[in-house]
C-alpha cells in the first residue's frame, strides 16, 4: 500500500475528508474516543471533524443526553466516548489498570478490604448526584485509616478504581471544579461484556480507524501491556490482512480492504488539528505524520503536543490561537514554504474557525 493510500484511507475514518455532518456521538464511535484532557482541545476535536458543531452540541451530548460519557480510558487519559461504548472500553481496559493499583496498594500496605470499602464509601457519598471531586476526597480522608490516607496522598486520588470498574463517570463541571457521577444513574444499568470479547473489539476498533497498524502500536495506543495485548491480537489475525507500507508490515481488518480501493484522493485535504488530537497518538511510529526534524516541534516535552496543520494526512506546520485587539489570532509556523493552495486552505479553515469560538479570527502566517 503507498502511504497516500494509507492516509486517505485514515482521513476518512476519522471524518478529516470531505465536508461530512457527523453527530458528536458517531465522531466519539468512530475514532475510539476523543481525548480529553484538555477538555477545550476536545472540543476543537470535535469541531475541526465537523464544523457545524457548536459547543451547545458538545454540552447537549454530554450533560443532556448522556449520549457521550467522559472518563479515565486509554494510557490512563480522559476522554469522550459514546455511552453505548462505554461497557467495551471498561471491560477491555480494567484487568491491567487494576493490576497496576494492586501493586501500588501493596507499596502503601493497603488491604483489598480496605480498598473496597473506600470504593463504597465513594458510591455511597455519590448516591446523591454529581459531588465534586474536592468533596469526596475530603470524604475519604475523614473515613479513612492511616494507610488509606497515606495512599490518598500519594497517589492522584482513590477515586480512580471505582472509575476504572465503571461505576463512576465524570458529570457536569461546576464552574472550574470537576465532579464526579455514579455510572448506574447517569447512565442507567450497563450490559455485561466479557473482557475477551472486549478486548477483540476494542482491536477490530483500533485498526478500523487507524490500520494499518501493528500490536505494538496498539499496545502503545491502549495502555495495555504487551503480554496482555498480544494474545488478544492473536485471536484477531483470522480477520485480519497483511500489508506493507513503507517497506514494513503491518495489519488492517480484511473487511476494510475494498474501503482502501475506495478512499479518495486526500493530497489537498487541509485540517487544523488541536492539541492532543486523536490522529497523532495511535503509532508507535510517527516519520508518516511527521518529518524526524521536526518531531519535538509537535511532540514536546511532558507528553505535550502542539496543535497542527494538516495537509493531506501528514503535519506541515504547527499553529497557536492567542487573543488579539477585536479577534482570535491563528499563528501558523510552517515546517517549510507552503504553497498557495494549502495556505487558502487554512484560511478556510480559520474562517470555519470563527463560527464556533463565536469571535472572528484571522491567520498570520510565520517565515516558511
Amino acid at each position: 500500500m503507498t502511504s497516500e493510500t494509507v492516509s486517505a484511507f485514515r482521513l476518512a475514518r476519522h471524518q478529516l475528508a470531505g465536508r461530512k455532518k457527523a453527530s458528536v456521538e458517531s465522531i466519539c464511535a468512530a475514532v475510539c474516543g476523543i481525548q480529553a484532557q484538555v477538555m477545550s482541545a476536545a472540543e476543537l476535536e470535535l469541531w475541526t471533524r465537523n464544523h457545524a458543531l457548536r459547543r451547545e452540541d458538545i454540552f447537549g451530548a454530554l450533560w443532556k443526553r448522556r449520549s457521550v460519557v467522559k472518563t479515565s480510558a486509554m494510557r490512563q487519559t480522559l476522554h469522550l466516548l459514546a455511552a453505548d461504548d462505554f461497557p467495551i472500553y471498561i471491560a477491555a481496559l480494567k484487568r491491567s489498570r487494576m493490576a497496576a493499583f494492586a501493586r501500588l496498594l501493596a507499596r502503601l500496605k493497603v488491604t483489598r478490604e480496605q480498598s473496597d470499602d473506600m470504593q463504597q464509601m465513594i458510591l455511597d457519598g455519590l448516591a446523591g448526584g454529581p459531588t465534586t471531586q474536592q468533596a469526596l476526597v475530603r470524604l475519604a480522608q475523614a473515613k479513612a485509616g492511616t494507610r488509606v490516607r497515606r495512599w490518598l496522598e500519594f497517589a492522584t486520588s482513590a477515586l480512580r478504581p471505582s472509575i476504572v470498574q465503571g461505576l463512576v463517570c465524570y458529570g457536569p463541571p461546576r464552574g472550574s471544579e470537576v465532579t464526579l457521577v455514579r455510572a448506574d444513574q447517569w447512565l442507567g444499568k450497563q450490559r455485561t461484556v466479557d473482557e475477551d470479547d472486549a478486548k477483540r473489539e476494542l482491536i477490530r476498533r483500533f485498526l478500523g480507524a487507524y490500520g494499518p497498524a501493528t500490536c505494538r502500536d496498539f499496545v502503545k495506543w491502549s495502555g495495555i501491556p504487551m503480554s496482555e495485548a498480544k494474545p488478544a491480537w492473536n485471536t484477531v489475525l483470522s480477520e485480519m490482512t497483511e500489508v506493507i507500507v513503507d517497506r514494513a508490515p503491518a495489519w488492517i481488518l480484511s473487511r476494510d480492504a475494498k474501503a482502501f480501493d475506495a478512499v479518495a484522493d486526500a493530497a489537498q485535504t487541509v485540517r487544523l488539528l488541536p492539541a492532543f488530537d486523536v490522529y497523532l497518538l495511535a503509532h508507535a511510529q510517527k516519520d508518516h505524520l511527521v518529518p524526524p526534524q521536526f518531531y519535538k516541534r509537535v511532540y514536546r516535552n511532558q507528553g505535550w503536543l502542539s496543535p497542527v496543520v494538516l495537509h493531506g494526512g501528514r503535519i506541515v506546520a504547527v499553529w497557536s490561537l492567542r487573543a488579539a485587539a477585536k479577534t482570535q489570532l491563528v499563528e501558523v509556523e510552517p515546517f517549510q514554504k507552503l504553497a498557495k493552495t494549502v495556505k487558502a486552505g487554512i484560511e478556510e479553515e480559520v474562517g470555519a474557525l470563527s463560527g464556533f469560538l463565536n469571535a472572528p479570527c484571522r491567520v498570520l502566517f510565520g517565515r516558511d
